[in-house]
């Protein structure tokens, strides 16, 4: 088989705006943000600034960060404009976030030529169309392909060939790998796997005694670069969800409240603007020894309201803090609603028909003036600010 799937991520994206919006800032450590790293530099990453890190911590890190503010509406623009360049050369696109999209060539190259001279294509138009870096990976499945554009970061072109894919993959980190997060790595690190030819030579019992059987038997294949996935251009939503990092904040309910409160706002401003209610609610309560734990509820009929939502996730919180009366300090606050159903009438279930009023009202001010000119109270009085939420709906943008 050949490599025709392509893996086009943007660098640094965030930052590589804010310097292209202002040149002076180029070749310097930035970081976008403030309170808390939402996106950082090259330059910045090298002296070990990441992305989440508390602003005190990024400075001792690097006296010399520059910190600036989003320009959410660029990152948007700029996002969709690299993608439409993608989506030049095939039909077949599949993106997974603001800056980053999978395209399977494999029809289009009597029109552009192979696969890698695509890549190149398409590299050449994002800089000099737009003026960003972007790296590529290209191979024969969508795994490899995304290992692939890690390892040409940055600003690069990786082709791996299908002949000699496993030396490729072998030889590499077991953390590029999709699925594994930085405690699964943990794991994997204990028991002496460190890169991914290790972990293919595992025997299968041992793996998924590691990381559970469903993870074992999905990280096993992929690291066989067994990975039957098809690019999907149209994805149907199947959840839409927020979280809140709190940091190190009371399990009390004049903490949580608002927290979910503002959770559950931005839920349902997305669900309502594509005609979406879900029936089952979601919660995950993560305390600060990092024990995180998940409570559901599935009702009959639909929600779609903030204040249904905010009222149902406030329950389920108060069973987990019922249920673990010892654990005193929230870390994070997550919500989800799943079970989709479209429905353009937007059917409550509930009899709160001033809260549907409210809400529409809510929405119709937020789309002429901005997300800013209206909210909830409770929110708006403890809201630290600490990360837009321009910021957050772009991370959340192909969540629904």
């Amino acid at each position: 088989m050949e490599a025709t799937i392509l893996h086009a991520d943007l660098d640094a994206f965030y930052a590589s705006v804010e310097q292209l919006l202002a040149p002076a800032l180029r070749g310097k450590p930035i970081a976008v943000g403030g309170g808390v790293v939402l996106a950082a530099s090259y330059e910045a990453k090298a002296l070990g600034v990441q992305s989440g890190m508390s602003g005190r911590r990024a400075r001792e890190l690097c006296p010399k960060l520059i910190f600036v503010s989003g320009h959410f509406n660029e990152y948007q623009r700029l996002g969709d404009a690299a993608i439409g360049i993608v989506s030049d050369y095939t039909p077949l696109v599949e993106r997974i976030s603001i800056d980053e999209a999978f395209a399977d060539v494999a029809g289009c190259t009597h029109l552009f030529g192979p696969p890698d001279e695509i890549a190149r294509t398409i590299r050449q138009r994002v800089r000099r169309e737009l003026g960003l870096p972007i790296s590529v990976g290209v191979a024969r499945t969508k795994h490899l392909a995304k290992i692939a554009s890690q390892v040409a970061k940055p600003d690069g072109l990786v082709v791996v060939d299908p002949i000699s894919e496993l030396d490729f993959l072998h030889d590499l980190p077991v953390g590029l790998m999709w699925g594994v997060g930085p405690v699964t790595q943990e794991r994997l690190a204990a028991a002496g796997i460190h890169t991914i030819g290790q972990l293919a030579r595992m025997p299968g019992r041992s793996l998924e005694g590691l990381v559970g059987c469903a993870a074992g038997q999905k990280l096993g294949a992929l690291s066989w670069n067994r990975d039957p996935r098809e690019l999907q251009t149209q994805r149907r939503a199947r959840s839409a969800g927020a979280q809140s990092a709190l940091g190190s904040k009371p399990a009390q309910e004049c903490i949580y409240r608002p927290a979910l409160r503002h959770l559950a706002d931005r839920i349902t401003t997305r669900l309502r603007a594509r005609s979406l209610s879900g029936r089952t609610v979601t919660v995950r309560v993560r305390f600060a020894n990092l024990r995180a734990v998940t409570r559901s509820i599935t009702f009959n009929t639909p929600v779609a309201t903030t204040t249904v939502l905010a009222e149902v996730a406030e329950r389920l919180v108060r069973a987990v803090l019922a249920q673990y009366p010892r654990e005193r300090t929230i870390s994070l606050l997550a919500i989800s609603v799943s079970h989709l159903i479209r429905d353009e009438r937007i059917q409550l279930g509930l009899p709160l028909g001033s809260s549907r009023v409210a809400d529409r009202a809510v929405d119709t001010i937020r789309a002429r003036f901005g997300t800013e000119a209206i909210g909830y109270g409770s929110v708006l009085l403890n809201s630290s600010h600490s990360v837009p939420d321009e910021f957050r709906e772009l991370a959340e943008r192909e969540l629904l």
